[in-house]
């Protein structure tokens, strides 16, 4: 990673998250320089058993722990308290996702912190209102959102999304707040501290603004502008996604899928007939592609400069032709683990930091606070 994309260093951070979000946007911050202490429990973040896991280090921990430094403290007993509430007066950025309260409990509350510090608050539904004590997880999220019920299978019942898009969303929204908190102290005259209320809540709803905003002024579920976008099955099996944003692509869609009555068909005339008798139009597209194979009908739809791509797993992104010339995936060689792909930071580039292990750096971390 270029150097002049690290303009955090010598900034301390305290991440006393766990899981995704709030380690997320901590490991973001040790990527731009910061030096990031994780705080954990004896038994370590319970991301750290999830998944390809080994010696207490998971693909997860690789993820989004990388580049930090790891200290073990019983937040339970008074010499892990007084210890937690060291390093919490001297961050410049504190990161903490318990319930509501706890953190003030613990010696992790904004009251801890240093005068200028940005003290960044993750937590499910917020800290205020009356969902604020509810559980919460990345799925629960997509449901409350609204995300799962946009999200619908050919069995017609609403579906969570696999990737962690919650989770994702809300450690982006929380380092992009971070940032302009920190931005916002550097043209303080007096210090003062930042509070930053983030929940999965209100991230994951961002992800539908344009959504909320249609089904709010309707009153009702908004027509999709762009049918009959969407995934078909092509004769190999594989699957060939297809989407449009105006109605010269629908009549250059119909003449490569060779369809060209269809175009000419009145129930298909525009978007609005379209969605209205999509169930006929999406039968007639799934016929099409299933007489030709996946790569062909890619060849063919590009060809014509339409919008449409083979639908890949992710060894197959891997695998890409551009993602290798792109230079866009490289390999961590984390020791309990061995090589682990993953994706560049998007803007930022590659970094090659590895995630400490549980406790790593618990003697180092003490002693620098004198504990």
């Amino acid at each position: 990673m270029d150097e002049a994309m690290r303009p955090y260093r010598g900034l301390r951070v305290l991440d006393a998250g766990q899981g995704i979000a709030g380690p997320y946007c901590g490991m973001m911050l040790a990527a731009c320089g910061a030096d990031v202490i994780k705080l954990e429990p004896a038994e370590g973040d319970w991301s750290r058993g999830l998944g390809t896991a080994k010696d207490k280090v998971s693909v997860m921990t690789v993820c989004f722990n990388r580049g930090k430094r790891s200290v073990v403290l019983d937040l339970k007993s008074e010499d892990g308290k007084r210890a937690a509430a060291a390093l919490a007066a001297r961050a410049d950025v504190l990161i903490e996702a318990f319930r509501p309260g706890v953190a003030a409990r613990i010696g992790l509350g904004p009251e801890n912190a240093k005068a200028d510090a940005v003290c960044l608050s993750i937590s499910g539904f917020g800290q205020t209102g009356p969902y604020a004590e509810r559980p919460c997880t990345d799925s629960v999220a997509q449901a409350f959102s609204g995300f799962v019920a946009l999200n619908a299978g050919a069995d017609g019942a609403p579906h969570k999304a696999s990737p962690f898009v919650a989770d994702m969303a809300t450690g982006i929204y929380a380092f992009s707040a971070v940032q302009v908190a920190l931005a916002a102290r550097a043209q303080d005259t007096a210090p003062r501290r930042r509070v930053i209320d983030m929940s999965l809540m209100a991230a994951t709803s961002n992800l539908l603004t344009h959504q909320i905003g249609e089904w709010g002024m309707q009153g009702k579920a908004a027509a999709p502008p762009n049918v009959p976008a969407g995934a078909y099955q092509a004769a190999d099996g594989a699957w060939v996604m297809i989407t449009l944003v105006r109605e010269a692509e629908w009549l250059a869609i119909c003449e490569v899928l060779e369809i060209q009555e269809t175009a000419r068909d009145p129930r298909f005339a525009d978007f609005a007939r379209r969605w209205e008798n999509r169930d006929a139009l999406y039968a007639i597209v799934r016929a099409a592609l299933a007489k030709r194979s996946s790569a062909d009908w890619v060849q063919r739809l590009q060809g014509a400069r339409l919008l449409a791509d083979r639908v890949n797993t992710p060894l197959d992104w891997l695998a890409n032709e551009h993602v290798v010339a792109y230079g866009a995936a490289s390999r961590i060689k984390q020791p309990q683990l061995g090589e682990v792909p993953l994706p560049m930071l998007p803007g930022l580039g590659h970094w090659d930091a590895i995630a400490p292990g549980l406790g790593e750096h618990t003697a180092e971390i003490l002693a620098e606070i004198g504990a």
